[in-house]
């Protein structure tokens, strides 16, 4: 059972919040598409033609998605300028500034699914595996889904890293945490913040900011655990997770208040058909507006070109749409990019 949360309201500056009702969160703008959603609607998400199309050759994946092999020894010293980052797969990345290394996210295993022998199964390996991992502090969980919250993966991390890694999750996720093992848990409502003291590098400000979005884990839990998207702010440097998400105002809000950010991870990927879709995960388009209203500097495209069975678009089609809209909007090539799955990139070098 989820943990008590505060009432819905409107905070005293402002920030608007969650409602919880009977056990139950929703979006203060609407946005549960499984409630929301026509009957014709639903039918056309599950029973829908899939234009996907992902190839079953390996070779013309490693050609048209080549997977990179890191070469991870250079996380073992943080960039003296500019945030590090490299894209696992799907949501989960692996960043690092200011002397802070963080992962979002994290799914490492084959499948995302309460099962490993069914459920959507990858078609792009993740590029490194846990063991190869370097020393990670923090970890940002978006939301309970099972591509964004993978039992094997926390297992993994906690086995590896125990209380020395700090997990950061939105409200009601800790029990669920906690009964896997896992101890080292901040967890948040909208628009909290925690901070985190290294001694050697300065503190650091985790903030729980708002994303449009739903949970459920079980036959009967929809939506008893909240779904977030996360700010961190270091000494010098920033980052904004958008974790899964629709497109909704609150983004705006968090740029104002908490932008902007040198770098940012928003999803543009599973998001057809756009009826349903829509109000839970946005498109190459929203994205877009997710990076100007939360003023980012430069932002990575996540939550594509990983898993089967997840979306109904081309599974080139967000990276292609991404680069078209950037070039149409007159924005800068490097102001909203994608990167290979293993690939290694240093955002906003020498900008500070």
């Amino acid at each position: 059972m989820a943990e008590a949360a505060p009432p819905h309201c409107d905070s005293a500056d402002g920030f608007i919040q969650p409602i919880f009702k009977d056990g139950r969160y929703s979006n203060p703008w609407g946005g549960l598409w499984h409630e929301e959603a026509t009957f014709r609607e639903r039918l056309k998400f599950f029973f829908g033609k899939s234009h996907a199309n992902v190839p079953r050759s390996e070779r013309e994946l490693d050609e048209t998605l080549p997977i990179l092999q890191p070469d991870l020894s250079v996380f073992a010293l943080s960039p003296e300028t500019g945030v590090r980052h490299l894209w696992v797969g799907h949501a989960t990345s692996l960043v690092q500034f200011d002397g802070l290394t963080l992962l979002t996210d994290p799914i490492f295993s084959d499948r995302k699914s309460p099962s490993q022998a069914m459920g959507p199964k990858r078609y792009r390996k993740p590029p490194c595996s846990i063991a190869e991992l370097p020393t990670v502090d923090c970890v940002l969980i978006s939301h309970n889904h099972y591509d964004h919250l993978d039992y094997n993966s926390v297992l993994a991390l906690n086995k590896r890293f125990g209380d020395n890694l700090c997990w950061y999750v939105p409200m009601g996720v800790k029990k669920w945490m906690t009964d896997c093992g896992v101890q080292n848990v901040v967890e948040c409502t909208w628009w909290q913040e925690h901070s985190h003291t290294r001694s050697t590098d300065g503190d650091f400000k985790f903030v729980c900011t708002p994303a449009q979005h739903w949970s459920k884990r079980t036959l009967t839990d929809d939506n008893k655990t909240l779904w977030c998207s996360w700010c961190v702010k270091g000494p010098n440097h920033s980052f904004f997770f958008t974790g899964d998400t629709g497109y909704c105002p609150a983004f705006k809000t968090i740029g104002s208040h908490y932008g902007p950010f040198t770098l940012a991870t928003i999803p543009i990927g599973a998001y057809m058909p756009r009826a349903t879709q829509s109000r839970v995960h946005t498109d190459p388009e929203d994205g877009i507006k997710v990076h100007k209203d939360v003023r980012s500097e430069a932002s990575i495209g996540i939550h594509w070109g990983t898993f089967h069975n997840i979306s109904k678009e081309f599974y080139l089609e967000p990276r292609e749409k991404l680069k078209e809209l950037v070039e149409q909007q007159g924005m800068s090539s490097t102001a909203f990019i994608t990167t290979k799955h293993g690939e290694i990139v240093l955002i906003g070098a020498n900008n500070h």
